[in-house]
């Protein structure tokens, strides 16, 4: 059994627009908020956490929507093509409301966008396994996650050739070009999957051999793994993001160091998280998502004791954020699989947006609880690592007791059977 690569990076595309659009949308909405209407920080934050409140009501909702979409383009591609669409179209006006200096309008974009955006996010995700074998979907995921990794790095590309000062003007040809850039995505993808065909080539086959088919309810110890594998979920984004959203300041802080210089660390972590991708998938195919999962956690814990016990700055802070990388990968390629894994054909959109739901939990709250905690605790920013140590010893804790999900195939006969290359 070999995951057909060409098909899976056709499908990533969705993912890859996706990222595209929040990594402009996390640069450049609170600079529109700071430079053109004067919005200080804190009500900033309030308006860049709001994608987040959305996405935890809205990303199962759209996902249970669309496992119940019949059309002939399929369930999800609607949700996608059309999404896209109108995303592309809200995101030029953006720039143009920020220049025109239409507070009202502003926001009233924004919040039309993030609903647009929220509907169809978990169907552009579920597409992937709907039409991959369960024991590919890690290697499958792994190429979604790089896929969207590449969105990401596309924006910043964007964003350096054409943003030269602090004039918010720049930003409308580089909205122009991530907008057109999602068009194009959808596109290809309209053209070159043909969803119905696909989803009907896939043998129908229940969540585990002990979970329901059908109607019937989800067994008791499948119910009981996958409420732990989203409580994991939920504790490994409290510990992770609130290093991403807390290390810049941190090497300001406690290292006296530049907060450029732990923006470069964080980016040397999501390159090593990109580079490690696809050899995860390919390792977590022959040994297990969950022991893959595990020794991610466990990785993410070694490195955040490590920096706790760092006195200063110095090129094991490099290595640190390079574990932690290597670390978040091993968990985002396997998690989300493992999730769906416990899902029947017609309900994978619902534990997407369950998926979703967990995760942005975790970030809403994380920042908020951590900010406390640095704001109110003597140690300040001290207080960073042993905060995600914690979380990450409880998700490995909860990881422990999962008992479903972790459906792979045999070894497989060669190297480059490993790899998946035809002959």
């Amino acid at each position: 059994m070999k995951l057909n690569y060409k098909r899976t990076v056709l499908i990533g595309l969705a993912f890859m627009s996706i990222s595209a659009f929040w990594q402009l949308y996390n640069n450049a909405v609170p600079l529109y908020l700071k430079n053109t209407y004067g919005i200080t920080d804190d009500i900033s934050g309030y308006v860049m956490a709001a994608d987040n409140v959305l996405a935890v009501f809205l990303l199962p909702l759209f996902g249970a929507l669309s496992d119940r979409t019949r059309s002939r383009f399929g369930r999800r591609k609607p949700y996608i093509l059309i999404g896209s669409f109108l995303a592309a179209a809200l995101m030029i006006l953006i720039p143009l409301a920020g220049n025109a200096g239409s507070f009202p309008a502003f926001i009233g974009i924004l919040a039309v966008l993030l609903i647009v955006m929220s509907s169809y996010r978990s169907p552009a995700v579920a597409l992937m396994p709907d039409v991959t074998p369960k024991p590919l979907r890690s290697k499958g995921n792994a190429v979604i996650n790089l896929m969207g990794a590449l969105g990401g790095i596309l924006t910043y590309l964007i964003i350096a050739l054409f943003v030269r000062s602090d004039d918010m003007g720049n930003y409308l040809p580089v909205y122009a070009l991530v907008a057109a850039f999602m068009v194009f995505c959808a596109i290809v993808l309209g053209l070159t999957i043909p969803e119905r065909r696909l989803a009907a080539e896939m043998e129908p086959e229940p969540a585990e051999k002990s979970a329901p088919a059908g109607k019937e309810p989800m067994p008791g110890p499948v119910k009981k793994s996958l409420f732990l594998i989203l409580l994991s979920v939920f504790l490994w984004f409290m510990a992770y993001n609130a290093v991403e959203t807390a290390y810049s300041r941190y090497v300001q802080d406690v290292w006296g160091k530049s907060q450029s210089v732990g923006s470069t660390m964080m980016i040397i972590a999501m390159l090593v998280a990109t580079a490690s991708y696809i050899p995860v998938g390919v390792i977590s195919a022959r040994i297990g998502r969950k022991k893959v999962i595990l020794g991610g956690v466990a990785l993410l814990a070694l490195a955040f004791f490590t920096g706790f016990l760092l006195p200063g700055y110095s090129i094991v802070a490099y290595l640190i954020m390079g574990v932690i990388g290597i670390g978040w990968a091993a968990i985002n390629v396997n998690s989300y699989p493992m999730v769906v894994e416990m899902s029947k054909s017609g309900d994978v959109g619902k534990y997407t947006g369950l998926y979703y739901a967990f995760s942005m939990t975790a970030q809403i709250f994380t920042p908020i609880l951590s900010g406390y905690l640095f704001a109110y605790l003597p140690w300040g920013y001290r207080v960073m690592f042993p905060y995600a140590l914690v979380f990450s010893a409880l998700a490995f804790l909860s990881m422990l007791f999962v008992r479903h999900g972790d459906n792979r195939p045999g070894a497989p006969a060669g190297v480059l059977e490993s790899f998946d290359i035809e002959d």
